[in-house]
């Protein structure tokens, strides 16, 4: 694993930022986000998904946090439906797993009192195949299996259909696309739906599957390498960023996290390890 020089200005302004806290803003309740020990170390629990969402806070409580004031616990969840309900209720202090649609569509659901920070990094989307090395030779009758949650069922659907595999509704939001949306199916495709962290384990019973990036890094997939298709990171609207609760969206030491993810050292370490575009920097 390579790591680069801590960037001193980052950090620096990122420490005299948590000196502030005493003074700032601590968020509507008044209790500061994190736990302080006594040295004054702030230690923030942040919920994250395995790869790459927890390999980049290990990096940064690795190089970059005790200079800027911060120890970071990472708690790793495998399940979607589980970090915004574990922010919302407290267990954590911050969490580090989803794009925009999917914090939408779970803040409307759920009614989670939770605000979101800048992106940090872009995980594309790929359809993959362990049967079939082109998308040109995908038979009559394929089954391809999709998300079953609606945003990132959505986000596939729009893969195939830039690919011309199927026509799509275009008087829908491409980020409300379903399967009913579908409106062409040249090739008469079946559309298997599975859970994110099932569609690996489905590729030796389907032609194909699209799946989610941080999904296909934990199966030793690449996109760029593996990917029948892959998703464009351009204006990309699924940039994975911290969420936070409300209450604590103006905390210094929140703040200080976010700098440190969007800083020099984190777009550096991002392109060091997964130099084939598996994992893109999003600032």
């Amino acid at each position: 694993m390579k790591h680069t020089p801590l960037n001193l200005s980052v950090a620096a302004a990122a420490a005299a930022a948590l000196m502030l806290s005493a003074c700032g803003d601590e968020g509507e309740t008044g209790e500061p986000a994190g736990e302080e020990a006594e040295d004054g170390t702030v230690e923030l629990t942040v919920g994250a998904s395995p790869v790459p969402h927890a390999d980049i806070l290990q990096f940064i409580d690795d190089e970059l946090a005790e200079e800027a004031g911060l120890s970071i616990e990472v708690q790793e969840f495998d399940d979607y439906n589980l970090p915004n309900e574990a922010l919302d209720n407290g267990d954590l202090d911050a969490n580090y797993f989803q794009h925009e649609p999917w914090f939408d569509a779970e803040v409307e659901e759920n009614g989670y009192d939770i605000v979101h920070f800048d992106g940090v990094h872009i995980e594309p989307f790929a359809l993959y195949s362990s049967q079939h090395d082109d998308t040109a030779h995908l038979p009559e009758g394929s089954t391809i299996a999709l998300n079953n949650d609606p945003s990132n069922q959505a986000r596939g659907l729009v893969l195939l259909a830039e690919a011309g595999l199927i026509e799509i509704d275009e008087d829908v939001d491409a980020q409300a696309l379903t399967l009913n949306d579908i409106t062409e199916n040249p090739s008469s495709f079946e559309f298997i739906e599975a859970d994110a962290a099932a569609l690996t384990r489905t590729l030796d019973d389907v032609d194909a599957a699209v799946i989610n990036g941080n999904n296909a890094l934990e199966a030793d997939l690449s996109p760029t390498e593996d990917g029948l298709l892959v998703e464009d990171g351009d204006d990309n609207p699924h940039a994975n960023f911290l969420a936070v609760r409300t209450e604590h969206e103006d905390d210094e030491s929140v703040q200080a996290l976010q700098d440190l993810l969007t800083s020099d050292e984190v777009r550096d370490y991002i392109e060091e390890n997964w130099t084939d575009g598996e994992v893109l920097p999003a600032f």
